[in-house]
């Protein structure tokens, strides 16, 4: 068979980043291992467009490795050319760049190293909202320059306690979320999702599930949004949204960067309605060097690394090397429940099926 992974933007960056799944060549094995099997492997990128690299390669691929720090857009066009694709696989969690019906439609597996980084994301979180509410970039920055200036940057400064901290999904990162909270002794930790969680563990963190979006957005301080990316969560953030937010709230956003609506939300920082807004995840990736998120004020925006960690990185090398994906699949095993998205021409993960939010 062979195997393509896609690990980098292409050009220069393919230079200077050898690859995210590094770890998996590195500490895995995993060319070796592929090759001593017979198989192909090819390392690629997806620049230029519908003439990269990837698609020279996709005629004749049978499984595509991407991560979603710099996805493979797997387009219906893209699915028409691979015509041999049977597994696509994301080395990492979210699997919105891959088109899912056209996935259904051809027939194609697409599977997910399920829970490998949601510690890593969740301190990410947890570090952004801290690092908004005090403040700390423009103090930090004023050290840089030699300033000394403490009241222009404690006029911004808060305490997270006795503050409403919300998120917007509460599976394995967004309850992870919510546990290292509790410490902080918030007034209130809410939830918003479709489904609740489990009595035990609502009174084990002291969480309150809220079941209108609205009324969430009108009680929260801080809100970090937690779920996946599909057709009714892409611009689920957009002006009406976020003008139900308290005047002066924060957002953390280490889910997808489309579930908030890019000039909307500089319209709201703009303005001051939103105080702040940080997160690693935008609405295309690589963002390009003009995208208004990099220079609206108040902002803590980073490339997308917070499941990237080297501890992650460990995590979701074994899961697409031995968990029993590749291995599962060469093997003609099932794969874990959790890792699959679409399988049999459904879509197989509740994160991604048609429902509402709540």
């Amino acid at each position: 068979m062979k195997i393509v992974a896609v690990l980098y933007p292409g050009g220069d960056a393919a230079k200077e980043q050898p690859g995210l799944l590094g770890c998996v060549e590195n500490e895995l094995g995993l060319r070796q291992w592929l090759e001593s099997q017979g198989h192909t492997y090819i390392v690629t990128h997806d620049k230029d467009g519908q003439d990269s690299e990837l698609d020279r390669n996709l005629p004749d691929t049978d499984i595509l490795i991407s991560t979603p720090f710099h996805p493979a857009y797997l387009t219906p066009e893209r699915f028409q050319k691979a015509k041999k694709l049977k597994l696509a696989v994301t080395s990492g969690v979210g699997s919105d760049h891959i088109h899912l019906d056209s996935a259904r439609e051809h027939g194609v597996t697409v599977v997910e190293c399920t829970g490998s980084n949601v510690v890593s994301v969740a301190e990410t979180a947890v570090m952004s909202i801290l690092v908004l509410i005090k403040n700390y970039i423009p103090a930090h920055q004023q050290i840089v320059e030699g300033g000394w200036k403490v009241s222009e940057i404690a006029k911004r400064a808060y305490d997270l306690e006795d503050k409403v901290v919300g998120t917007v999904g509460a599976g394995r990162i967004g309850f992870r979320i919510l546990q290292r909270l509790k410490p902080f002794q918030c007034k209130k930790l809410l939830y918003f999702d479709y489904q609740q969680l489990a009595p035990e563990l609502e009174k084990e963190v002291g969480v309150e599930r809220v079941e209108s979006f609205e009324d969430f957005l009108s009680q929260c301080d801080i809100i970090t949004i937690n779920c996946p990316l599909y057709d009714t969560t892409k611009g689920l953030f957009d002006e009406k949204a976020l003008s139900k937010m308290k005047k002066g709230a924060y957002i953390v956003n280490t889910a997808r960067g489309a579930i908030v609506d890019r000039e909307a939300l500089v319209k709201a920082v703009n303005s001051g309605h939103i105080a702040g807004y940080a997160g690693d995840v935008w609405d295309v990736q690589p963002a390009p060097q003009d995208h208004p998120w990099r220079t609206m004020p108040n902002n803590g925006m980073t490339p997308h690394y917070s499941g990237t960690t080297l501890d992650a990185q460990r995590r979701y090398a074994q899961g697409t090397k031995a968990s029993e994906i590749l291995e599962a699949f060469f093997q003609g095993n099932p794969f874990k429940p959790q890792d699959v998205i679409v399988h049999g021409g459904k879509v197989a993960s509740a994160s991604y099926g048609e429902k509402k939010l709540a």
